[in-house]
């Protein structure tokens, strides 16, 4: 039912699988026929984790339930004795402007000798903080997707199997054309292993490049740098609205964590727009 009517990709099945396997061994008896009092025991067992894990594995559950019940495989949805966390959005972690600098003027160093793999990386990098990508929007995108000179943008099927349009910029599709002449022939842009380069290997990728440019890596993963391609757009004058078609946000409020981000902006705004500001 996710797969073919909710159309949930391979990512988010597993997270519900994960989830639904992690309650089945905290509770006693099959999970498909718990009662209200083993699901609100779960709460306690669940003390220790963060608030947003407890409100996704509630949230796994009560969609399995709901299939249950609307299935006829049961005759009541217990769903309800789960816990309900308060959440509190955190404040996405960002790199400032100089820091991404650094980081490309470490791997262009490396890519100016021509070095396959520094070209590679060159590429990734160009896509993750030029185009705002996901991590795994990145690493599976097939080796034709950069091939059409005439189109500046990609259409990608992205979170939820939905389609957004994603600029790509001039240095974006260099360096992916430098990265295509040692690019191993095959289906994948990123090739590795037996299919495309895994989200694992994404993420250790970016964290070296932080570490040759002088930054911490634990500072640094694929969505900070898309965290940094929101932000920095965002500070340039960018509309909310286009910034959250870019992102792929399907709630405008999601996007708007990022004007909390640029406090500095909003400050500078009622400064210089409000009424009364030159009074």
């Amino acid at each position: 039912m996710m797969a073919a009517e909710a159309g949930a990709s391979a990512n988010t099945i597993a997270a519900y699988r994960a989830d639904l396997e992690r309650t089945a061994e905290a509770i006693s008896g099959p999970i498909g026929e718990a009662d209200s009092d083993a699901l609100s025991g779960l709460g306690a067992s669940w003390s220790h984790l963060a608030a947003s894990t407890v409100a996704r594995r509630a949230a796994s559950l009560r969609r399995f339930y709901g299939f249950l019940f609307d299935e006829g495989l049961r005759d009541d949805d217990p769903s309800a004795a789960l816990p309900r966390p308060k959440l509190s959005r955190p404040l996405p972690r960002i790199l400032d402007p100089d820091e991404v600098e650094r980081m490309f003027a470490a791997i262009e160093d490396r890519a100016a000798s021509g070095q396959p793999l520094a070209l590679r990386n060159l590429a990734l990098l160009e896509l993750l903080y030029g185009s705002g990508l996901r991590a795994t929007e990145l690493v599976s995108l097939p080796r034709a997707a950069l091939l059409r000179r005439e189109q500046p943008f990609l259409i990608l099927r992205g979170k939820g199997g939905k389609e957004r349009l994603v600029p790509i910029s001039d240095r974006a599709r260099a360096a992916v054309d430098a990265w295509l002449e040692h690019c191993p022939d095959g289906k994948w842009l990123f090739p590795g292993g037996k299919a495309h380069l895994s989200r694992v290997r994404l993420f250790q990728l970016v964290r070296a490049m932080a570490a040759e440019a002088g930054i911490a890596p634990e500072r640094v993963s694929p969505h900070v740098l898309r965290h940094a391609f929101a932000t920095h757009l965002l500070a340039g004058g960018a509309d909310l609205r286009a910034l959250q078609a870019l992102l792929g946000h399907a709630d405008i409020a999601t996007t708007q964590i990022y004007t909390h981000v640029d406090s500095t902006r909003l400050v500078e705004l009622v400064n210089q727009r409000h009424p009364l500001a030159n009074r």
